[in-house]
């Protein structure tokens, strides 16, 4: 009970700030001395938004158009982050376990880390062209680098004690990395791919807006070279409830994929 009611606080906390925005976007445009052009008022944000979504009598480009260019983008976002996910856990494992790997690989991970995203936005578009292979590129090198980093810290901080404590219940190698160093390191794998989830919508936008003809990150592109501000919040609201969700099915995957490797864990003991 206790725990159901403060669940229930914290979400009830976490509404704060978005209602406190939506109070003094009231204030800001009640008075109708801000344009359309620079932010609607919040009814009609709401009118263009239902619009967007369901279409309607007022007929526009945007009409009926997000749930198709959402499945698009969501596709892109889970090739991408799919993609950077296993080679980045691989990775983060190889030069976490293995010192002479690390040495070797990552300076040059670090210093392609430093470069930002948009930096590699021409040589995807010279290796790619403008279109879905670029903007699955953008996602994947980005979504790479959180992935990798924070698996190979905590594969390389797995305490020593745990290791000989393995060894001496008979674990070695493939049995070794199942039972002890995959278990201690699965925190640092969650926050990596969490955070390299949140970069995939980001680093989405950015393909999209190169030259694809479907997806939020079109259609933002779209709205913003004819003026259409309040489409183009409407994709960034899309965006981050969909992150958001996303974040949320992750961690429920993950929850649950810990639970089953400590009961295997422990059948094994």
């Amino acid at each position: 009970m206790k725990k159901a009611r403060r669940n229930v606080q914290e979400q009830f906390m976490g509404l704060l700030l978005p209602v406190a925005v939506l109070i003094i976007w009231f204030v800001v445009t009640s008075d109708e001395s801000m344009p359309n052009y620079v932010l609607p008022s919040p009814k009609e944000f709401a009118i263009v938004f239902w619009n967007f979504i369901f279409g309607g009598a007022d007929a526009s480009p945007y009409s009926g158009k997000m749930l198709e260019n959402l499945q698009v983008s969501a596709l892109r976002v889970a090739k991408g982050f799919a993609f950077a996910g296993i080679v980045g856990i691989i990775g983060g494992f190889l030069t976490g376990r293995v010192p002479l790997l690390r040495k070797i690989v990552d300076p040059t991970v670090q210093a392609l880390r430093s470069v930002p995203g948009i930096g590699y936005l021409p040589l995807g578009m010279v290796w790619f062209g403008v279109g879905e292979e670029n903007t699955l590129f953008l996602i994947s090198l980005a979504a790479f680098f959180p992935v990798y980093l924070n698996t190979q810290e905590g594969a390389a901080r797995v305490p020593e004690l745990y290791l000989r404590a393995g060894r001496m219940l008979g674990a070695e190698r493939l049995t070794l990395f199942f039972t002890v160093i995959f278990p201690a390191t699965f925190h640092n794998v969650v926050v990596g791919l969490r955070l390299a989830l949140g970069i995939s919508w980001a680093y989405l936008v950015l393909g999209e807006m190169t030259g694809v003809t479907k997806g939020i990150g079109a259609i933002m592109m779209d709205g913003r070279m004819l003026g259409h501000v309040d489409i183009v919040i409407a994709c960034m609201v899309v965006i981050a409830v969909t992150g958001k969700l996303c974040d949320w099915i992750l961690m429920a995957v993950c929850q649950v994929f810990a639970k089953r490797l400590m009961e295997e864990n422990s059948d094994g003991r």
